[in-house]
């Protein structure tokens, strides 16, 4: 069909939501695919209302050790960067926007159960200089990768658009999304719009779901204790809680406990709060204090049964939601993008038309096992290591101290998690060759 010509936009891609995966996934296409940039679009409305800042989330700053009042700022929403997303946001230039100050490189991770404890010999630690790496990632605000994937990718020519998507029509050569700003036309649209994913709903594609039956609370923190650059995560009978070191000296929390403790903990005052916090991490990081409101969202894995549609593609969320106890989600969508955007050079390489759909099979052959594969995994570590007592308990704990025990194990997972080891796309194990001369190693 063809779309009303007065009110249409045609493009050769649209990527749909302006989060760091979509803003990542527009800027790597535009420097990687081969498409000229001009002729992608993003649909990102919080970034027409702005120069290319991150939007802001009404937080008012306040440094590490002030009390919180009435007023508090918003939790930072954070990202545990992988080795594999670094080189993916190196490839979109957009790794050079990140702000220095808003970057922590973590080199430890501590990792146990609460049957042990936290400096006792059953820890699973991970270092950096085992796997001889600079360090095992960064924790890196969402807002501020999303920013940078934006400033990349209307510096190489890409169209940011405004707009909420209401429908979606797709025909044998485009298809045509219709927005509260118009029509807009696209070989291949990338639904990147979170899990909620207006795109999928639109494309008919149906979504598996596992109710955790948790919800998962995230805050800013500071600590009388130095965070020591490391990411701490101990499994309770509740749910695991993580303690991600940030910039500033304060850490980010994502605790997924039960919903019911999870509905009793949003309801305690901030001083109430911290000692169950304090308690709940084995006081590793001495007395803390928030710096920031809670916010709780409840948990659940989601698997979209396809990938792809004719003309269309989904990314990140928007295809898989992982429990976030190991922080692969965001890197999954990173995977994501650096594979579609090969098979879409590919596919231009081979002089098929973008969105043909042999480029979207092999998109989706890529990727489906892998992220399938992690998400499967972090539901069963979840049910695994959130046992408390009995035989179940006595058996996470001992796991746990197995791995640590063995350097071979260890090497085995940091790899693995820092994306150094399995398939992986090219985009993630190495710079393109046009971009090596301009990006210096971190």
């Amino acid at each position: 069909m063809s779309a009303p010509p007065d009110s249409t936009r045609d493009f050769d891609v649209i990527v749909v939501g302006g989060g760091p995966n979509g803003a990542v996934a527009a800027a790597l296409l535009a420097c990687c695919s081969g498409l000229e940039a001009g002729r992608i679009a993003l649909i990102a409305p919080e970034f027409t209302r702005t120069t290319g800042a991150a939007p802001e989330q009404s937080r008012q700053e306040r440094r590490p050790g002030q009390s919180p009042d009435m007023r508090q700022p918003a939790p930072v929403r954070v990202a545990a960067l992988s080795r594999a997303s670094e080189m993916v946001l190196h490839n979109a230039k957009a790794w050079d926007r990140l702000p220095g100050e808003r970057l922590c490189a973590y080199q430890r991770m501590r990792v146990w159960h609460e049957s042990v404890p936290a400096d006792g010999p059953e820890v699973l630690q991970f270092a950096a200089a085992e796997v001889a790496e600079p360090n095992l990632g960064y924790i890196v605000e969402n807002r501020a990768l999303a920013a940078a994937g934006v400033a990349s990718f209307t510096e190489q020519g890409g169209q940011i658009l405004g707009g909420r998507v209401e429908g979606l029509e797709v025909g044998g050569d485009a298809a045509h999304l219709r927005t509260d700003a118009g029509t807009i036309s696209a070989r291949l649209v990338v639904g990147a719009d979170g899990a909620n994913s207006r795109v999928r709903e639109l494309l008919g594609i149906a979504l598996r779901t596992h109710d955790y039956r948790q919800s998962a609370i995230v805050a800013t923190i500071a600590s009388a204790r130095s965070h020591q650059y490391t990411a701490w995560q101990r499994f309770l009978g509740s749910g695991p809680l993580a303690l991600l070191p940030l910039a500033d000296g304060c850490s980010s929390i994502v605790w997924s406990a039960e919903q019911s403790l999870a509905e009793e903990l949003m309801q305690l005052t901030a001083e109430q709060f911290a000692r169950r916090l304090d308690a709940a991490s084995d006081g590793v990081l001495g007395a803390t204090r928030l710096v920031s409101e809670r916010v709780s969202f409840a948990l659940q894995r989601a698997t979209a049964e396809s990938m792809v549609a004719p003309r269309a593609a989904l990314i990140g969320d928007a295809a898989h939601v992982l429990h976030p106890l190991a922080g692969q989600g965001m890197n999954l969508g990173f995977l994501d993008a650096a594979a579609l955007c090969e098979s879409v050079a590919e596919g231009i390489g081979e002089r098929e038309e973008v969105g043909a759909a042999r480029s979207l099979r092999s998109y989706e052959q890529r990727r489906l096992t892998h992220d399938a594969l992690m998400s499967w995994s972090m539901s069963a570590f979840n049910e695994l290591f959130s046992r408390s007592a009995g035989p179940a308990g006595w058996l996470a704990a001992r796991l746990l101290g197995v791995a640590g025990a063995s350097s071979i194990v260890r090497r085995g997972f940091a790899r693995r998690a820092l994306g150094l080891s399995g398939e992986v796309p090219a985009l993630a194990r190495h710079l393109r060759r046009a971009a090596q001369s301009k990006v210096a190693t971190c």
